[in-house]
This record gives C-alpha cells, structure tokens and sequence, in this order.
C-alpha cells in the first residue's frame, strides 16, 4: 500500500478543518441572530424613549422620539409604505439641536420626481438602520463604520405617504443554510479526496 501524500493530505485537513470551523460559526452567528429577533420583537412594544446619543443593536425596533433641528441633505431609494404599495422613499439627514447626526425616512412617493417640503421639526417612529451600509470590502479591512441610524417616521412629510413600519421578521437569518453549506463542502472534500487517494493507490 502506498503511503499517504504528506503535503496534498496537510493542505485537504487544513482546509477541511477551516470549513468545518466557518459552520460552527455560523451555527453560533444564528444563535445571537435568534436573541437579537427577539430582543427586537419585544422592542416594538415599548414606550417610545429619546433618541440616544449612542445606537446599539438593542435598540433595533425600538420606538424613539427626535428633534429634527435642519434638514442637511435628501436621499431617495427604494421603499413601501404601509399598505404595502411599492415607490421612493425619501430619507432626510437630521442634525439635532445638540449637532447629533440621524436619518428619518418621511415616506413614500410614487412619483420618482416629487420634492418633500420638509425642513425638520419634531420626529416620532421606528429606529432602524439606514440603507447603504459599509461594503463587504470595508469589513475585511477592518474599516466599517457603525451603521447610520435611522427613524421610519410614524407620520410622513407633506405629499408623501408613510413608509411601513420596519418588521423584525425581515431581519436575515439564513446562518444555518451557510452552516449547512460549509459542512457539506466539507465532506465533498474529504469524499473526492478519498477517492483520489483510492485511484492513486491502484
């Protein structure tokens, strides 16, 4: 019987061992995924506080009051409002009395080209982050920023519609099909592996 190929049998247990260490994390990722659903479902509930001065993710959903002190900038994107119907979304970019910066998303419009009139003022609704967060690239590098804030208003801008009301069930929890995923390339290595070593050995 020939001897196992020390340097290809190091690299498919190195690898194979790295697959099998990105499923576990992702069985744990789902475990914290699953406590942040439901620290947010709960969020919902509860009686509206003042925007903080610092967002963590536990204060996803929650309910939050601000004063929109001026308006600096509109962005417009995708988006629904309340019943559901699809359209653009306009999202102004608050500064606070106090220089903290937020974004509020003041509703919907079917038309890409309405204007809101809106120059800011007091802000009730649905903390949430804002759309455009830190690419994948950023994440590697260790670059990323925090995700803006942002308050789905409860009441909309002039000519607009209010947008629906962000929903913890549309948080992504798809960690156990990338767990699944990671263990069953796993096995295919050690599978086609093993049968390179099979056909060697004739």
């Amino acid at each position: 019987m020939k001897r196992l190929p020390v340097l290809p049998t190091l690299i498919v247990l190195i690898a194979v061992a790295a697959m099998v260490a990105l499923g576990l994390w992702q069985l744990q990722r789902r475990a914290e995924k699953a406590v942040l659903i439901a620290r947010a479902t709960a969020n919902l509930d509860r009686p509206a506080q003042p925007l903080p001065r610092r967002i963590t993710d536990d204060l996803l959903f929650a309910r939050v009051t601000a004063e929109c002190a001026r308006v600096a900038d509109w962005t417009m994107g995708a988006g629904r409002t309340t019943e559901g119907a699809p359209g653009y979304r306009h999202i102004a970019a608050c500064v606070s009395p106090t220089g903290q910066r937020f974004r509020v998303d003041m509703g919907v419009a079917s038309d890409p080209g309405l204007r809101p009139v809106w120059a800011g003022g007091a802000v009730a609704g649905t903390l949430s982050h804002a759309p455009g967060g830190p690419t994948l690239l950023d994440r590697l590098r260790g670059h990323a920023p925090p995700p803006a804030p942002m308050i789905v208003s409860d009441r909309a801008a002039p000519g607009l519609t209010p947008s629906r009301r962000p929903d913890p069930a549309s948080l992504p929890d798809n960690h156990l099909a990338y767990a699944i995923q990671w263990f069953a390339f796993a096995l295919a290595a050690v599978i086609i592996y093993l049968l390179a070593l099979r056909r060697r050995s004739r």
